[in-house]
């Protein structure tokens, strides 16, 4: 157990997922670099709604930036949470994804 801001946690703390580097690639997608060592594939495909409109022009979506751990595009105008491009990615290890 564990206090965390407050509460009592059950099991042993965290670390904070984070983002350190990213490289955009044909179709959306995108290899990202997370804090624990592992290089995953995520389809930015899946962000959609009218914040991620943006990212449809090539001159945004190639011009990502990492940002305190995560990805932002347009100046920092769109980010997403990288917990959430986490889970969404696939393994991907020497140019080849499970």
């Amino acid at each position: 157990m564990y206090i965390s801001n407050g509460f009592v946690c059950g099991g042993e703390p965290q670390e904070r997922i984070q983002i350190v580097s990213v490289k955009p690639l044909d179709d959306m997608m995108m290899l990202i670099e997370f804090n624990n060592g592992e290089t995953r594939l995520f389809d930015a495909t899946c962000l959609d709604g009218s914040a991620f409109a943006p990212l449809r022009e090539d001159s945004i979506f190639n011009n990502p930036a990492v940002e305190h751990g995560i990805v932002t595009w347009n100046n920092g105008q769109i980010d997403c949470a990288p917990e959430y491009m986490y889970e969404r990615s696939f393994e991907y290890s020497d140019g080849v994804y499970a």
